[in-house]
């Protein structure tokens, strides 16, 4: 076989690792063409909430594909739009009365970035910082990058991305130093706060309290500063919520949605805004219009996807099996937290993530990521670590037997450092 033309994502093709070819899947289970059977425990990174192909899912995308595949979203609109829209109306927080359609993660947060910067625009009053939790990651389009840390996911772009303002991660036990530097920051009237709420993923899979997050939404609404919380990663049931902004009773001003929307099926996202943030860009003047869009914004077949999945929580008992899973998974957690070669042991929800003794220091450019990363190929694993952070988040659907092969692996390779 040739040598495929393809360039990979987050791929350094220059260390010659293996790319296994995946012909179909079911479930939390991925087939390759070489016969391997390989368990999803990151859910195809982070997207796949029932599993995948779920039937009513693929049966929904396959419907719609004979009716409508996609049409212009400015000044056009169709029903599987419509529906979802109104279906997201009645599972989210009602504050949150305007949908925005994109297609991935990163751009949600771009629209949402540009949403809070219109807003104080329009209003008289322009406003242009934006503050940003430290180690947070929120994509990688310019926007996405400029307010994730600044690090080697980013460092060859720096003369692309705006200034922000950093306030320190809430470190436990250096919590109240988090809300002070919020505190004073948004004394200076910035447009908006943007934060990944309980957990920072690609940041090393770092927790934090609700009760954190409800006194940084204070802080804000009691300065005037708009709060945009990225659910990207958090939504769908992965911190054991819908939202992990309910653990906090924390409605933002805005909201990112994406990855679990269409059950990780296929690419769709929603930016969810107020009234306020809405009717500051509503005028009978043209050059306040919202400016911003992409070809396929709110593609049919996505939409019907996503409506499935919404159908999917509505009719399946989805918060008992995440209940479930959160429990299945703390129990592995505390199997493995006094390892001698582990480190920071924590759950939160469906997520689990340990730190691997590395004498060098660790991050995520740790060697023990590339070792860490065949070994679980190897083992017929997908688990794509950190660094030496190696976190877990699988499907709802994942059985018994294959967690325990998941963790049994995280434990082995524990053993193996010495």
């Amino acid at each position: 076989m040739s040598v495929s033309p393809i360039w990979h994502p987050f791929t350094q093709h220059g260390l010659g690792e293996p790319i296994p070819r995946v012909t179909h899947a079911e479930g939390a289970i991925l087939h390759t063409a070489d016969g391997r059977r390989i368990v999803d425990a990151i859910s195809s990174w982070w997207v796949t909430t029932h599993g995948h192909c779920h039937p009513r899912i693929m049966a929904a995308i396959a419907e719609q594909a004979q009716r409508l595949d996609q049409i212009i979203f400015a000044g056009w609109t169709h029903d599987p739009a419509e529906t979802l829209a109104r279906g997201l109306m009645a599972l989210l927080p009602p504050a949150l009365t305007r949908v925005f359609f994109s297609d991935s993660g990163s751009t949600s947060v771009e629209v949402a970035l540009k949403m809070a910067l219109g807003y104080w625009a329009n209003r008289g009053a322009p406003r242009d910082r934006i503050l940003v939790l430290e180690h947070s990651y929120h994509g990688d389009t310019i926007g996405a990058m400029s307010v994730g840390a600044r690090g080697v996911f980013n460092q060859a772009y720096g003369a692309l991305l705006f200034d922000v303002g950093t306030i320190p991660f809430p470190a436990a036990g250096h919590e109240q130093a988090t809300l002070d530097a919020l505190e004073a920051a948004c004394r200076q009237q910035p447009a908006a706060f943007i934060v990944e709420p309980l957990v920072l993923g690609a940041g090393g899979m770092l927790f934090y309290p609700a009760w954190v997050l409800a006194e940084m939404r204070a802080i804000c609404a009691r300065h005037d500063v708009l709060f945009i919380a990225d659910e990207v990663m958090t939504g769908w049931g992965r911190t054991g919520t819908l939202l992990a902004c309910e653990q906090a009773g924390v409605v933002p001003d805005i909201l990112c949605l994406s990855k679990g929307l269409t059950g990780g099926a296929v690419p769709l996202a929603v930016t969810l805004a107020t009234d306020a943030i809405y009717d500051a860009h509503f005028s009978t003047d043209r050059s306040k219009m919202f400016f911003h869009s992409s070809s396929y914004t709110a593609n049919p077949i996505a939409c019907a996807a996503a409506n499935a999945n919404l159908a999917i929580w509505r009719d399946e008992p989805v918060r008992a099996r995440i209940a479930d899973l959160a429990a299945r998974q703390a129990r592995h957690l505390a199997a493995l937290s006094g390892h001698r070669n582990i480190r920071g042991a924590r759950t939160l929800g469906t997520i689990t993530a340990v730190d691997l003794v590395d004498p060098a220091g660790g991050g995520y450019l740790s060697s023990l990521g590339p070792a860490l990363l065949k070994r679980f190929r190897d083992a017929d694993l997908l688990l794509r670590p950190l660094g030496n952070t190696v976190y877990v988040m699988p499907p709802y659907s994942i059985t018994d037997a294959d967690l325990d092969r998941v963790h049994a692996a995280i434990g082995t390779a524990a053993d193996a450092l010495g």
